[in-house]
């Protein structure tokens, strides 16, 4: 059945004007309060999943998931590492560091373990075939808590789950996700005492936010209509450049390695966006890392909102409760994620300061690492954005290997 609107130009508009009125409703006095709760995030993928479930638009028939995946996705996540700064990082401490890392290790070995407990639990789970297999759809999760929303939908293509299943793993990402985001926050508030426990010294923190406040004051600036091209045309550039090194690259491989199929190597979109990420992060190393100053990141998360609502066009959301097990997973997964973070804490003595930004830089990317970060102190932020910058540049290959692993383990229940 056609939908009501067929129109990419209108449908655009439609996505447009929902980003911006979810935005406004973010910082509006009357409605900020609501979306306490429910996060905007939240609403970016539902509301055109609800249009096109009711028939309005059809993400099937538009092209606009092909363009923001194969254009807007590999450019934000240029943008979005362009800006790692690596002095930075190492100012920052070991301890910090090493938080960061023990996250990304918890969420590596949490999803294959939690498939594996949950797959013995209820054989339902790895019974499907093709593309509706969990593992696809869970690989696709990887990307995201160990990256961001770009990582995820970037795993999206290589590993292609069904559009029912990666609806399904949306909401448990983001219910999951933002369930332990709650516990985070008020565990900033009794810092002090898990602190104690941790028996950690807290006093480098406010070394750090000093640190900050004198390295920020003059650096932001206004953006030109230079600094907005030169912006773009970096993202864009660097996009067509893993444009041209795939077609360069598949070809070749499958002439010459065509084993590296099982592990979709051969597939022009995994180059396109490890050829852009690998480029970001050598920028960073270079003067374009400036350009953050003039918000390379915020055009990078524009793009991503954009392709955030473009997938939602895509969902079913009367089968994202399909299967409650899947919810068990993610719990499972997040728990081993939590245990594995907070023991290597307790072993190093890192203050919790440490322990919540390196878990939201993986889990949440630059969406809430800040939000936790300012949770202790508004000008600790930017300790946020630089861990989740970090999380940006290796979501895609660990989130990548993860999936692989997810992979063996749902194939040794046949």
């Amino acid at each position: 059945m056609n939908p009501l609107i067929t129109n990419d130009a209108i449908v655009i508009g439609i996505l447009l004007v929902i980003l911006a009125l979810v935005f406004q409703g973010e910082q509006h006095p009357r409605t900020k309060r609501f979306f306490e709760y429910v996060p905007g995030i939240l609403i970016c993928y539902f509301v055109p999943g609800l249009l096109n479930s009711f028939g309005v638009i059809s993400g099937d028939q538009s092209k606009l998931y092909f363009v923001a995946s194969r254009y807007l996705l590999p450019a934000s996540l240029v943008l979005f590492c362009v800006s790692l700064d690596f002095s930075a990082l190492r100012k920052l401490g070991t301890k910090s560091l090493l938080m960061f890392f023990s996250g990304t290790l918890g969420v590596f070995i949490g999803g294959p373990l939690a498939l594996l407990i949950v797959g013995a639990l209820f054989p339902s789970i790895v019974a499907p075939s093709g593309a509706d297999e969990t593992w696809r759809g869970f690989a696709t999760l990887a990307g995201s808590w160990i990256g961001g929303g770009a990582n995820q939908t970037a795993l999206k293509e290589v590993f292609k789950p069904s559009d029912n299943l990666f609806s399904a793993t949306i909401a448990v990402d983001v219910i999951v996700a933002n369930v332990w985001l709650a516990i985070l926050l008020y565990g900033a508030g009794i810092s002090e005492k898990i602190d104690r426990w941790l028996k950690a010294d807290a006093s480098a923190i406010e070394t750090v936010k000093q640190r900050i406040l004198a390295n920020q004051r003059g650096k932001t600036r206004i953006p030109s209509l230079t600094d907005l091209l030169t912006i773009v045309a970096l993202g864009i550039g660097c996009t067509s450049l893993g444009h041209w090194g795939s077609e360069l690259i598949v070809p070749f491989l499958a002439k010459n390695a065509p084993y590296l199929a099982q592990f979709s190597l051969l597939d022009n979109f995994v180059w396109i966006v490890l050829i852009a990420t690998a480029l970001g992060i050598g920028l960073s190393f270079t003067p374009a890392r400036e350009l953050e100053n003039a918000g390379a990141s915020r055009i990078g998360s524009l793009f991503l909102f954009v392709l955030i609502a473009t997938i939602g066009m895509k969902m079913n959301v009367l089968a994202i409760f399909s299967n409650p097990a899947y919810f068990l997973i993610g719990i499972i997964w997040m728990t081993v994620h939590a245990v594995v973070i907070l023991t290597i804490a307790k072993i190093i003595r890192a203050p919790f300061f440490f322990v919540a930004v390196g878990s939201q830089a993986n889990i949440g990317a630059a969406a809430s690492a800040p939000i936790v970060a300012s949770a202790f102190h508004p000008s600790l932020a930017p300790i946020g954005v630089i861990l989740a910058v970090l999380g940006y540049a290796v979501g895609t290959y660990a989130g990548y290997i993860c999936g692989l692993i997810m992979e063996m383990v749902y194939r040794s229940f046949a």
